[in-house]
């Protein structure tokens, strides 16, 4: 028997906003982009309507007398959908359970990494291959032609991928953001007295991609300091793993690269760090988990699974007690393949900086996995100042489609952790404050810029 008189008693149960409880219409609902949080509350809708109306034809009948939005819209004003959908999410079984997920051997990368030897992909019930490639343009291709799931990819990269910069636009996401800091400008022991930039024209120095927090950051070190980056010096991508052996043949005479870069060109007394990327910004976003958003729809318990996994793995690398126990298992030669002591140097900031110092940072790195959208708006400011990125850009759409903070928001509280309670937020790089709000203007404030 149906719960309903009519349709007119139907319409009559309606409440305000939508079925799922998140949008301030059904409408609204209806024209959500299908999130992975999106996808699996629509099986949960499908479900109760199977358990009402058995029959097709009854079914079929009943939302043509009263519309599909108007019958989920009613049947949310007596059942829990939203909470549904939630004990679904959190319990339903992974379509699949082999997953490949591609990385580059640096410290950024370490959730990613750490949660397999240290049994957080298990425990969420998959068997994740963690591959280790040779450069971000491999990490590319490989998630592009789907030879890996999910990827260990820099924060921009998902960014220039949807929108089509260095490659066909695939539409990506990063619902994690895996790293915080974690970055140096070291240079070559011969130039341990020329620590002014303005000393630095001529200078060959390597970023490791070009759509990279390190190219950007770079750049605007150069440019605050009267430095073109683009005719006063040479930047170059080089792979993280080659920037060492180029620093020692002299082919360079620094970089802004990712760790343990800089502590490994220390160790062995070729480099020394001028400073550290938090110096500049501190809690920049460096790495990113990353995903296609055909990934993140098409097997949305896989996906959650895996983002729980990297989540609750974050969380953990977070608190400085477990650093040197991560730095053990990350080290060996299928991960990082570096001396324990350099890993445990990045990951504890204690460090010697190659010129006699001992330095103490404890928060040289950082694990915070919140996606915030105003990080991906700078990224875009940036791409646009160089000439990356062409014409007109809704910054904020683009945001919210890649930067997937609700996401975050949810598995955050799962794993134990605070999230922020907004998707933005303002901060300062080398003094100046960014406001998300105002991309154009930020953008228009600067005097060295190609775009």
């Amino acid at each position: 028997m149906s719960i309903f008189r009519d349709a007119s008693d139907y319409r009559l149960r309606l409440r305000s906003g939508c079925s799922c409880g998140a949008h301030e219409s059904q409408a609204a609902h209806d024209a959500a982009p299908v999130s992975g949080d999106n996808q699996i509350r629509r099986v949960v809708e499908g479900a109760i309507l199977r358990a009402m109306f058995p029959q097709d034809e009854a079914r079929r009948n009943f939302l043509r007398t009263v519309g599909a939005s108007t019958a989920m819209a009613a049947i949310s004003s007596i059942f829990p959908i939203a909470a549904a959908t939630e004990v679904f999410a959190q319990g339903a079984k992974p379509e699949r359970t082999d997953i490949k997920v591609g990385f580059i051997p640096i410290t950024c990368a370490t959730p990613i990494i750490m949660a397999a030897p240290m049994g957080f992909y298990s425990k969420h019930g998959l068997n994740v291959s963690v591959d280790k490639a040779a450069g971000w343009a491999v990490i590319r291709d490989k998630t592009i032609n789907k030879e890996y799931d999910a990827a260990h990819m820099l924060s921009p990269m998902p960014l220039a991928i949807s929108l089509g910069i260095g490659s066909n636009p695939v539409p990506y996401t990063i619902p994690a953001i895996e790293n915080i800091n974690g970055q140096a400008i070291t240079l070559a022991m011969k130039h341990k007295d020329k620590r002014d930039p303005k000393q630095w024209k001529g200078f060959k120095l390597a970023v490791p991609f070009d759509y990279s927090m390190h190219n950007y950051l770079l750049r605007y070190y150069l440019a605050e300091n009267g430095i073109d980056p683009d005719a006063d010096i040479q930047i170059r991508s080089v792979p993280p793993p080659e920037m060492v052996a180029n620093l020692r043949a002299e082919n360079i005479d620094g970089f802004l690269a990712p760790d343990p870069v800089n502590q490994r060109a220390v160790f062995d007394g070729v480099g020394f760090i001028h400073l550290l990327s938090k110096e500049l910004w501190d809690g920049h976003p460096c790495c990113a988990f990353a995903a296609s958003r055909e990934f993140v729809t098409q097997t949305p318990n896989t996906y959650a699974a895996l983002l729980r996994a990297i989540i609750e793995a974050t969380a953990y690398a977070s608190k400085a007690e477990n650093r040197k126990q991560i730095a053990e298992a990350i080290a060996p030669a299928n991960y990082l393949n570096q001396p324990v002591t350099v890993v445990e140097q990045v990951l504890t900031g204690t460090y010697a900086d190659g010129l006699g110092g001992v330095k103490r940072m404890p928060d040289r790195v950082d694990f915070d996995p919140f996606p915030w959208e105003s990080f991906a708006v700078w990224i875009l400011t940036q791409m646009k100042r160089w000439g990356q990125l062409k014409g007109d850009i809704d910054y904020q759409a683009v945001a919210k489609q890649v930067f997937l903070a609700t996401d975050a928001t949810r598995l955050m509280k799962e794993a134990g952790l605070t999230p922020p309670t907004t998707t933005t937020k303002t901060f300062s790089i080398m003094g100046k404050p960014f406001d998300a709000s105002k991309p154009d203007d930020y953008l228009k404030s600067f005097a060295i810029k190609r775009g």
